[in-house]
């Protein structure tokens, strides 16, 4: 392999790895968002999936519980949105902000005791034939490769499902969902939880894949550049991911560049870049009138028009 194949081979294989938390964390959100519900506490639950992992991880030297025990404390944490969004009613941004904040709180407090720390045991690397010999693919735990399938699963199941047409019509008009005898509740509250889940398992990812350890503060924002890519990639997952890896290649070219370019000009460019994203979508928007679920943030009450 020539000089030039080794580069782009390794700038794609680190995109991958950069993506992961990224991609998993939008494809929740667009779930949770096409039920009709915004949850704008992504950020927190990833906090809470990275310190649970790590915590469960270090004490049981099983990488694979932690990860388990990320998803199902983020999903649980979901459920309080979903509670107050669902079945109280209450504002959808409030309550999701008021979210985000206990996740990153009650992570950073916990967390305390456990920065520095290092773990014994981490996820395993996962090895492709062919793929694992080529620069930037060694090191490749199963996440990589499982996030980018499952991003084609969620699409068929959206697009090509039964399961999909409830959900996607849940978030255009759930009264007339609820007429047809579909459980609008249930419904946003399973998109709801699944979004968590896999916001936890984002964070999972950072602390047991990406960076095996633990400290406050180490998923950067992605929660919130989650949020921005749901729009740019207008509700579908097959978008969101070349959203995340557009973001992947940003951030890792950001590295290697530091020495031609100034580091804190190229540090900004993939934060940047879901300002420029946004921009271009709204007039692409516009024109092709696509725009989010019609009831998203609305709440639903039954009997109302």
């Amino acid at each position: 392999m020539s000089t030039i194949g080794f580069w782009i081979s390794g700038v794609v294989g680190r995109t991958l790895a950069y993506s992961v938390p990224l991609l998993l964390s939008t494809l929740g959100e667009i779930y949770a968002e096409r039920s009709g519900i915004l949850n704008l506490g992504v950020e927190g639950l990833m906090s809470l999936g990275a310190f649970s992992a790590f915590a469960v991880a270090f004490f049981s030297g099983n990488p694979w519980l932690g990860v388990v025990v990320s998803g199902i404390v983020a999903g649980c944490a979901s459920l309080v949105h979903a509670f107050c969004s669902v079945t109280l009613r209450t504002n959808q941004v409030v309550s999701g902000l008021a979210l985000g904040m206990l996740g990153m709180g009650i992570s950073g407090v916990l967390g305390r005791d456990f920065e520095g720390k290092v773990l014994a045991t981490t996820l395993p690397v996962f090895r492709l034939p062919f793929l694992s010999a080529l620069p930037g693919f060694e090191k490749h735990n199963v996440f990589v490769y499982a996030s980018l399938g499952l991003a084609v699963v969620l699409w068929f199941v959206l697009f090509h499902t039964r399961w999909g047409i409830v959900i996607r019509s849940v978030g255009e008009n759930p009264a007339a969902c609820d007429a047809m005898g579909i459980n609008v509740t249930l419904v946003r509250y399973a998109c709801v939880f699944f979004g968590g889940v896999l916001a936890g398992l984002s964070g999972a990812y950072l602390s047991l894949g990406y960076r095996p350890s633990w400290s406050y503060g180490m998923t950067a924002g992605i929660g919130w550049l989650a949020i921005a890519l749901t729009i740019f990639a207008f509700w579908n997952p097959l978008w969101g991911m070349v959203g995340a890896y557009l973001f992947g290649i940003l951030y890792h070219l950001s590295f290697r560049f530091q020495a031609q370019v100034s580091p804190e000009l190229l540090n900004t460019l993939p934060y940047l870049f879901p300002l420029v994203a946004l921009s271009f979508v709204s007039r692409l928007a516009a024109r092709r009138k696509v725009g989010p679920p019609a009831s998203l943030g609305v709440p639903y009450q039954r009997g109302s028009s």
